[in-house]
């Protein structure tokens, strides 16, 4: 029988040079620095980490074994009765929460132009349990009028206004009327919101935008906290205190196959979201709420979009989001039957309750991978945070183009790497289709109070967004 009973200090410690003499031995004479590898931002990335590399220091999401981050479910069908019946579904097979998207239009979102509407699409649903967040662009301010009234003045509803117009006008490329004045408006309905509703998020400062539009890490990190500190800025303006003003906002990130890029992110928006607050002499805590890439979809074999979906809840789960909105594996062809609704929930309950992930706070700390990784997203970050305000701050950054310019950097390298690995695309083609159902219903559109505010019109190039696969599938 073997003796089991050795420790690992019964071992002998490797030392780096012995872990490196290891390494390139299996290199038949090439150079170990011919292992080094750079992400398309040019950060480093090294074939060996010797795990003395210093932890940030960030405050860790709030731990909570039982339900360590929330679960929210995605509702955009275009009926009001529909969108219902698939919202009432997911809370009860185990999400937690909703983000509600609004498309008067019907093509993007719930055909939603009125608070009645909305009541309508949120019945059934205690907001004192069950977190409500939105989506609705420039229709923002309006949209969060109506939440308030379907929470009647409860001041214990868990409300999520996402007041967000910054990324509608860089998706759009425009907005109706000036786009300082939307972000004024913002403020102003978010200001008076506050005080009925003490728990409620006020905006969401997203960097989603520029990681859809095919942008790197660093760059969705800056744009991100470019925006919280504008709408931080606008709230002061609208009587709010700074360090309630910071509190009110919660930021966004999107969450890709790649998942150590995705919990390093993470991981690194914490630590960014720490030194913003503390150089403004307040203290508020980082609230995340991830969701799944668009981008990294794949129309063709869509199957193996279950896998990138997986691999994005697990990095956003374990870099530290607060809530995890993910997408169904058919969104590249339509909207999620009742199947892919629930193989999106199932996928991070099992993650969450059978994988435990949640179990410890912050699992990556200590890889000196992670940490580097984590360490190195944030210092760029911040570097392209500065130049967007020495340069006169998000807005007119957009204007000038220079946000859609450093997004065009990332893109023409990932370009010049050549095709890209795509499982079911460009790697392992299906031989025969496998199609999948998706829902196809009828267009619906409904009038909605106009979102054009007094003066000329804002444009800045639009960060219009990309899916990676889809030159190749068309291709094939």
């Amino acid at each position: 029988m073997s003796d089991i009973s050795k420790t690992l200090s019964d071992f002998p410690s490797a030392t780096v040079t012995e872990w490196r003499a290891l390494v390139e031995k299996t290199l038949k004479g090439a150079p170990f620095e011919s292992l080094q590898r750079t992400t398309l931002e040019g950060l480093p990335i090294a074939p060996l980490y010797d795990g003395e590399t210093a932890a940030p220091s960030f405050v860790p999401r709030p731990h909570d074994a039982e339900r360590p981050w929330d679960i929210r479910t995605i509702v955009a069908h275009p009926d009001l009765a529909r969108a219902n019946v698939e919202l009432l579904a997911d809370l009860e097979g185990g999400a937690a929460s909703a983000l509600l998207v609004i498309d008067p239009t019907g093509e993007q979102g719930v055909a939603i132009g009125s608070a009645e509407e909305l009541s309508r699409a949120l019945d059934g649903v205690m907001l004192e349990f069950a977190p409500v967040a939105l989506d609705a662009g420039f229709l923002g301010p309006k949209a969060a009028d109506w939440l308030a009234a379907a929470a009647k003045n409860s001041p214990t509803a868990l409300l999520s206004f996402h007041l967000d117009p910054l990324s509608a006008f860089a998706r759009a490329g425009a907005s109706p009327g000036p786009i300082e004045s939307h972000v004024v408006s913002a403020a102003t309905v978010g200001a008076r919101l506050i005080a009925t509703y003490p728990k409620a998020g006020l905006f969401l400062a997203s960097g989603r935008v520029v990681h859809e539009a095919g942008g790197g890490e660093a760059g969705e990190l800056a744009f991100m906290l470019a925006s919280a500190l504008t709408y931080a800025k606008a709230l002061v303006r609208a009587g709010l205190p700074m360090a309630e003003a910071f509190a009110a906002i919660h930021l966004g990130l999107s969450a890709d196959a790649d998942y150590f890029a995705t919990l390093a992110k993470h991981r690194a928006a914490r630590l960014l979201w720490t030194r913003l607050v503390t150089a403004c002499g307040v203290e508020a805590p980082a609230r995340i709420e991830a969701r799944s890439s668009h981008r990294m979809l794949a129309a063709q074999d869509p199957w193996t979009n279950m896998l990138r979906l997986t691999s994005a809840a697990f990095g956003a789960a374990v870099g530290g989001a607060d809530a995890v909105v993910l997408g169904a594996f058919t969104d590249a062809l339509g909207l999620p039957t009742e199947f892919a609704r629930r193989q999106s929930r199932n996928a991070q309950l099992v993650l969450m309750e059978e994988a435990h992930l949640g179990r410890v706070s912050d699992p990556a700390a200590g890889s000196g991978y992670v940490e580097a990784l984590t360490d190195e997203m944030a210092r760029a970050a911040w570097a392209q945070f500065q130049a967007i305000e020495t340069a006169g701050g998000l807005i007119a950054t957009l204007a000038s183009g220079h946000v859609a310019a450093q997004v065009a950097v990332v893109v023409a390298a990932r370009d010049a790497a050549g095709p890209p690995k795509i499982v079911g695309v460009t790697a392992f083609p299906p031989t025969q289709d496998a199609p999948v159902e998706v829902q196809q219903p009828a267009p619906r559109t409904v009038d909605a109070p106009s979102t054009r505010l007094p003066g000329p019109d804002g444009h800045c190039l639009p960060l219009t967004p990309v899916r990676l696969a889809e030159p190749h599938e068309a291709a094939r």
